[in-house]
């Protein structure tokens, strides 16, 4: 193997394009019209244009990268994580061409990429999983019977998909309809394909995953566990080794289940298996990720393994020449996304105006985001990774911290308030944390701009920031002032101030799109009388759907959207009256 396309962009494409350079490799770098600039551009040897900024017609466009990787001689083509990765047909659309694809057969692709035959296949290998069915639902009266055997909560999923899309948890039966329409459609929407399952709700779980290495000749190899249990919308925000939940006893079990599960399809090349421990303690399957995991990263700190290199090296016919890893020391990743936690973290799609890079001892930051960069709604709103390691979890802790200040992001939002509220909770020094826990529990109140100065609604003003010395200490500076004018003598119109339901201006009843996107659902029509905080519709954006709810209670005087409609920031959704 002496070149390789990344069937990718953003982080992961710049993190393997660099292990592939350190290997030797030619490096090929696809890139849609929106990414010309970006930063995997820049690092491959060589790159191609992929097709328009729609990922459907880009990325996802299987022949378009299948023709790239044959003009470009491509002798193997990396996936990365999302987009391709996970799809049976273009890996063997790749083998099939007579190039390597690094990572697993297609086979164990289809066997785990549906959750309903990967549950079957760990059971047949003893992989304990969570009480539930092994067969698609299709009405809702199916879901009310299966609740009534497994009691409420039930949580109705995606049969081949993850990462929180098409997953909606149900607590009574008259939540049941509305939640297995909304699975469907996001399960159709992302992963073409609409089927659910349903299985027992576990209350306050810990999300435990095990990392495994197999290679061609059948050697299995456990590289310990990641804790991912810090989640908002089924997302994984924080993820860390060792998990601080975990018993020896437990790790154990995890890693013989983990290897069984790879075996049970036949697994070759770096793979993730999922699953919840419970408050007994008792572990449960949950799937099995056949890529490369975003949170990859911590492994690799407290093992010294680089996960990629094996990768490459596994698809190029090496065997494992490893027995036992031995991890040393803790490490966390802190997801830093372009998310507004102040709004309950909606996306915040646009330009970054300025980016500083923490680093020191025992910080790494996995990124594509430079200033200039533009966040776009088409894709991911991962900017990049703050992965932190230290000898015990409370030294990690402290680094992290640490390493979190010095990120400075402008222009857009972040997450990095929402990661030192976490570090900063005592649910989480402890490690006493679950996968409801972050929504459940830690506020940000008082610690962001809602504690900015109060400023009368009809007053047009924007946030400006300087730097001033006063008895020669330095200090930054926020000030809210009003909008410059614009020739003519009109004022620059501010973004629309958001409700923490859905992004709505109160004052007036007109609501607005809090974030470019697309119209996904309506639910009311023109002339409908609506409650204060009822549903208007479902706003998609940056791979999320939205809520957009109304701020008081009248009519709907007019409706101006309708499904797939795309509507830019401010645009008025509706007027209630």
């Amino acid at each position: 193997m002496k070149s390789i396309l990344i069937a990718n962009r953003g982080e992961i494409a710049v993190r393997v394009i660099r292990t592939a350079r350190e290997m030797g490799l030619r490096t090929i770098a696809i890139y849609s019209e929106l990414d010309r600039d970006a930063l995997h551009v820049d690092l491959a040897d060589e790159a191609w244009n992929v097709g328009p900024a729609p990922a459907s017609e880009s990325y996802l466009n299987q022949e378009r990268v299948l023709q790239i990787a044959h003009e470009s001689g491509a002798e193997a083509v990396h996936p990365g994580y999302g987009f391709l990765s996970e799809n049976a047909i273009f890996a063997a659309a790749v083998e099939e061409a007579g190039i390597t694809w690094v990572g697993p057969p297609p086979a164990a692709i289809e066997a785990m990429g549906d959750k309903i035959t990967s549950r079957r296949h760990a059971e047949e290998f003893g992989v304990p999983t969570v009480p539930g069915i092994t067969d698609p639902v299709t009405t809702v009266e199916e879901v009310v019977a299966l609740a009534g055997d497994f009691g409420y909560p039930v949580a109705i999923k995606a049969a081949h998909g993850g990462g929180g899309k098409g997953l909606r948890v149900v607590a009574s039966e008259d939540e049941v309809a509305e939640a297995f329409e909304g699975a469907r459609r996001e399960a159709d929407a992302y992963f073409g394909n609409p089927e659910v399952y349903v299985e027992k709700y576990l209350e306050k779980p810990r999300h435990v995953e095990a990392q495994v290495l197999f290679d061609k000749a059948g050697n299995g190899l456990f590289l310990g566990e990641r804790d991912c249990s810090v989640q908002r919308r089924h997302q994984k925000l924080i993820e860390e080794t060792p998990s601080p939940g975990l018993t020896p006893k437990q790790r154990k079990t995890l890693s013989k289940a983990a290897i069984a599960a790879g075996r049970s399809c036949g697994y070759v090349n770096a793979g993730t298996v999922e699953f919840l421990a419970d408050q007994q303690g008792d572990i449960y399957f949950l799937e099995m990720n056949t890529r490369l995991q975003v949170e990859h990263t911590v492994t690799e700190m407290v093992t010294g393994l680089d996960l990629v290199e094996w990768q490459l090296r596994i698809a190029s016919g090496e065997e494992l020449d490893i027995d036992v890893v031995e991890p040393r020391g803790h490490a966390i990743e802190f997801r830093i996304n372009a998310e507004n936690p102040f709004d309950n973290y909606l996306p915040t799609p646009g330009q970054v105006v300025e980016w500083q890079e923490p680093a020191g001892p025992g910080v790494r930051v996995d990124s594509w985001t430079r200033p200039g960069t533009s966040v776009s709604q088409y894709y991911d709103n991962l900017m990049a990774k703050l992965v932190v390691w230290g000898s015990d979890r409370q030294s990690a802790m402290n680094r992290g911290r640490r390493a979190l200040e010095e990120f400075k992001v402008r222009g857009v939002s972040s997450t990095i308030p929402a990661h030192l509220a976490v570090l900063d909770h005592e649910d989480f020094v402890q490690g006493k944390h679950h996968t409801k826990w972050m929504e459940e529990t830690v506020s940000l109140e008082g610690s962001g701009p809602e504690s900015a100065p109060a400023i009368a609604e009809e007053e047009e003003t924007t946030k400006r920031d300087l730097t001033v010395e006063i008895g020669g200490r330095r200090f930054a500076v926020s000030y809210w002032a009003p909008e410059a004018p614009v020739p003519g003598g009109a004022t620059k119109r501010r973004p629309p101030k958001l409700t923490s339901s859905g992004g709505a201006t109160a004052s007036d009843g007109v609501i607005s799109a809090p974030m470019q996107g697309t119209i996904v659902k309506v639910q009311v029509a023109a002339g409908d009388a609506v409650k204060e905080g009822d549903p208007i519709c479902v706003l998609e954006a940056m791979k999320m759907e939205n809520e957009v709810t109304s701020p008081k209670s009248g009519d709907v005087v007019d409706l101006k959207v309708e499904p797939g409609d795309t509507v830019a920031p401010g645009q008025t959704i509706a007027i209630i009256k």
